[in-house]
């Protein structure tokens, strides 16, 4: 059995108090963006017909519900949250959607994931790789559950390059958005974000993060002016 620590333990408590109000404020604070970034990223899936595909730190699942709304019938969607609040908001959600029977809720780390070697066509994980502890044991973990061939899919708030552009959207981040986070939810959950986000690391030792995991072909896309980045890595096929 996986234990959490402190650091791990005080993410989650985080993310419970901020379940209620969490796709209300993704949608104000990002002014809607968030939607393509994970429409764009669910495009980088390769899914067979019949194919499984698990959604790590699936929170509300969204990217489960556009995953499950851009496949097959056959395909089953798996989402997994270590924060039983999100996963709570999540089940609502997906009850009443029409792709209620395909997607199934799992509460688990993504340092542990209860599944067997090779079993996933693909995997998937929106914002949530930066909240990883041991992002190093999470990406092995993704790459175990991955049959040979199989993508995983990671979307992830990135730092903007451009120097203008950098510092508008660090006064944004730094300042305004956990000023409007705090009306509505808990300030320091999003005085937290901006702050995850500056520690985390760039494209370049990223990728070789997934690589030294296990990962092939490692590939990314920055999106709108470098705020978000999608990484793709493929599971390596035996030789």
């Amino acid at each position: 059995m996986f234990n959490l620590s402190e650091k791990g333990r005080g993410i989650r408590a985080m993310f419970d108090d901020i379940a209620p109000r969490y796709d209300l404020l993704n949608r104000l604070l990002s002014m809607g963006i968030d939607r393509r970034w994970r429409r764009f990223a669910v495009g980088k899936l390769r899914v067979p017909p019949a194919g499984m595909v698990l959604d790590m730190a699936t929170g509300t699942g969204d990217v489960a519900l556009e995953i499950a709304s851009r496949t097959p019938d056959s395909v089953t969607i798996i989402g997994e949250d270590f924060t039983q609040g999100m996963l709570v908001k999540g089940r609502e959600k997906i009850a009443v959607s029409r792709y209620r029977d395909r997607i199934k809720l799992v509460n688990a780390p993504c340092e542990a994931i209860p599944h067997p070697d090779g079993l996933f066509d693909g995997v998937t994980i929106a914002f949530g790789i930066r909240n990883v502890v041991d992002r190093q044991t999470g990406l092995a973990e993704m790459c175990r559950v991955l049959k040979p061939g199989g993508r995983a899919v990671i979307l992830e708030f990135s730092t903007p390059q451009n120097p203008f552009f950098r510092t508008l959207y660090m006064t944004y981040f730094h300042r305004i958005l956990p000023f409007i986070g705090g009306l509505l939810s808990k300030r320091t959950a999003y005085k937290y974000l901006p702050d995850s986000v500056a520690e985390f690391p760039d494209q370049q030792t990223f990728k070789g993060m997934m690589e030294q995991a296990g990962f092939t072909e490692v590939q990314h896309h920055d999106l709108t002016f470098g705020i978000s980045t999608v990484y793709v890595g493929v599971c390596p096929k035996p030789a």
